[in-house]
């Protein structure tokens, strides 16, 4: 059948941008690449079109934030909608990425990767209508989003307090570099929203969306016990 096809693809396509990961080895998943780490490092000065790119190129090769976006944006067809939510989540990152940074406050880099892991895990569950049981307790969608947003910026902010930023020019190359997170997510999720708007019209959305979910879900789990595995052993 043509969405049971559809479906044994997703998993197989999934299971091998796992195991990639898995593979990757004992490394958060916001570890900027060595040659990109140089340069940040030893950089002094505004360098806004260098740093615009190190942050696109960040958010698009981010798997974390691209689960946790397709998740959002999974049974969002409107424009409108598209728009608030991923507003609300560029609002959150930018206020940590730039304030955790600039006010030097540190944590636990796998254990925030981890707590973004869960995000996942969260908005899969969401999707697949397991929260809605908690009544009026259910947290709002919004708000929810944006704290995740405020989480995942601080994910961010950890790996460029890892290079130890020269202060000349600090704000400027902070700005920059969240510009392209901005633009980075904007491709990102441009991409992810034209695979679910093709995946909308076929008819095996509706009987493959819960256990696509449901998938979303198990890929939230590997990743927090890639991060929390990857925690122990650095320690």
């Amino acid at each position: 059948m043509p969405g049971t096809h559809l479906f044994n693809t997703t998993l197989r396509v999934l299971a091998v941008l796992l195991a990639t990961m898995l593979a990757v080895g004992v490394a958060h998943a916001h570890n900027i690449a060595d040659g990109d780490a140089a340069f940040v490092a030893g950089n002094a000065g505004a360098a806004i079109f260098p740093f615009i790119y190190l942050g696109a190129k960040h958010m698009v090769t981010g798997y974390d934030h691209l689960l946790f976006l397709a998740g959002v944006v999974f049974f969002l067809s409107r424009p409108g909608q598209i728009v608030q939510y991923v507003t609300l989540f560029a609002i959150g990152h930018s206020v940590t990425l730039i304030f955790g940074v600039l006010a030097d406050i540190h944590a636990n880099a796998y254990l925030i990767d981890a707590v973004i892991a869960l995000s996942v895990v969260y908005k899969a569950l969401e999707n697949m209508g397991a929260l809605d049981r908690l009544g009026r307790w259910h947290p709002d969608t919004r708000l929810a989003v944006l704290i995740f947003g405020l989480l995942h910026g601080f994910g961010l902010a950890t790996s460029l307090q890892e290079l130890e930023l020269n202060p000349d020019g600090l704000i400027i190359n902070l700005i920059s570099f969240n510009i392209g997170v901005e633009i980075g997510q904007i491709i990102g999720l441009s991409l992810i929203v034209a695979v679910f708007s093709v995946w909308r019209k076929h008819p095996s959305f509706e009987s493959t969306a819960y256990i696509s979910n449901a998938v979303l879900m198990s890929a939230g789990f590997m990743l927090l016990i890639y991060q929390l595995t990857a925690w122990q052993l650095a320690g």
